[in-house]
Order: C-alpha cells, then structure tokens, then sequence
C-alpha cells in the first residue's frame, strides 16, 4: 500500500485522539490542494508496518484516521487497516473527496466506518473549475449514502478559496448539501498544486465566521469554521 506518513493529532477527529495515515494518491487536481507531496508519491508499506505504527500508539489514542491524498484508491488496503483497527476497539475516520460511492458503499456494508469528512469542493455544478474533473454527481450520491447510514457520523466541509468560490457560492452549496456538522475551512495559501493561489490572500477568519453565521439558518446540523487563528469553532 501507499503511505506518505503518519502523525498523532488531537483535531482531526473531534475530542478523539487519534493517529492520522496519510494514503498516498488522488486522481484529482484541486488547485488549492495542500498535500501536494501525496498525489504522486511512491513510497509503500506493507500492512504490518503500518499495524506496527497503530499499535505503537494504541495505548494513548482513541482512534485511527485515514486521509490523504484519496484513501478510497486504495480501498483493499483500507479494509484490511479498518477491519484491525475495529478488531482492537479504536474508532474510525474516512477523509474523503467522496469521488468513488460505490468504495464508500462497500466500506458500509462491512460497518467500518464511524466518522467520515466529506470534502465538498464547491457546488456540484462546478466541480471541473475546482477539481479539473466533473465528479459533482458522484459526490452528491456518497454524501446520500453516507447519510443513509444511522451509524456513521458525517462532516461535510468547504474549503473557502477566494478567487475559486464566492459566498453565493457557499450559500448556495449549504442549500445541496446534508449532514450532522457543515464546516468552513480556511484556505492556506503555501505548497499549493497551483502556483498562482500563493498569491491570494488567506480569507480573514472573522469574515468566515460571519458567512458561517448567514448560512447557520439553512442548515440543519452543526455549523463549524476552522481557521489557523482560532482552530475550530462552533458556530452559536
């Protein structure tokens, strides 16, 4: 399998510990994608090697993430990492650009999954602009499936890119979109794929709590912002 690496985080499941596994690849090509480094990268390690790291952790967390690059390009490997990670009572998380249902469909049908991300990259109508790829209607049916599934906790977040999205945009996208929790994401402007976002400022973290706020009304869930400023907030 391909693995970028590993980290311990506190944020990347909300009030879990957690170790994070970053699966190497993704077909897309967002433009602000900041984990550039993945979407090629080679390096490989077998499943004990990486049941080696969770065990190493697994006296201090609560749970395992896997993210990427896409994890569900490597959707064998995923199975054989969940299924562990289940066997051994730790939780799981699925970061995910939801382009492949009928993977997350089946990692459903096996229960694996407890807490699934789900990044909506702009309004499914304009996905190519965003992604270099018209998936909008792949997206839509993983977040009905996932949403379908009483057992699974779904996050769905937007990374707000000035430039890339408007707040009509964002307005009308919490309009489409369902789940237990919407999150607005800041953009960061480094080690992006498209050299011409560096140059665009990081939107200012009161003005997306502001938008978070004009669009608390039409959703019906949890409406949160992550900024590098003020980390996670919830949206009152």
């Amino acid at each position: 399998m391909y693995v970028g690496g590993t980290l311990i985080s506190s944020v990347e499941f909300h009030g879990n510990m957690s170790i994070v596994i970053f699966m190497s690849k993704c077909p897309l090509t967002c433009r602000y994608c900041h984990n550039v480094e993945l979407l090629e990268d080679n390096t490989e390690k077998s499943f004990e090697e990486v049941k080696a790291d969770i065990d190493h952790a697994a006296d201090f967390i609560d749970a395992v993430v896997l993210s990427g690059g896409e994890p569900l390009m490597q959707l064998d490997a995923l199975i054989e990492i969940l299924t562990y990670v289940k066997s051994i009572n730790l939780k799981t998380k699925l970061d995910t650009s939801g382009i492949y249902p009928e993977k997350i469909e089946k990692l459903l049908e096996l229960e694996l999954l407890d807490f699934v991300s789900l990044d909506i990259k702009a309004p499914f109508e304009k996905y190519r602009k965003v992604t270099g790829a018209n998936v909008g209607s792949q997206v839509k049916k993983s977040m009905k499936l996932l949403n379908s599934d009483p057992n699974v906790h779904l996050e769905v977040r937007t990374t707000y890119v000035p430039t890339l999205h408007t707040k009509k945009d964002i307005k009308n996208l919490v309009m489409d979109v369902e789940g237990d929790i919407y999150t607005i994401q800041q953009f960061r402007n480094k080690n992006v794929l498209d050299p011409a976002l560096e140059k665009v400022e990081v939107p200012n973290p009161h003005d997306l709590t502001k938008l978070a706020k004009e669009i608390k009304p039409f959703f019906d869930g949890v409406v949160k912002v992550k900024t590098a400023e003020f980390g996670e907030q919830v949206i009152e």
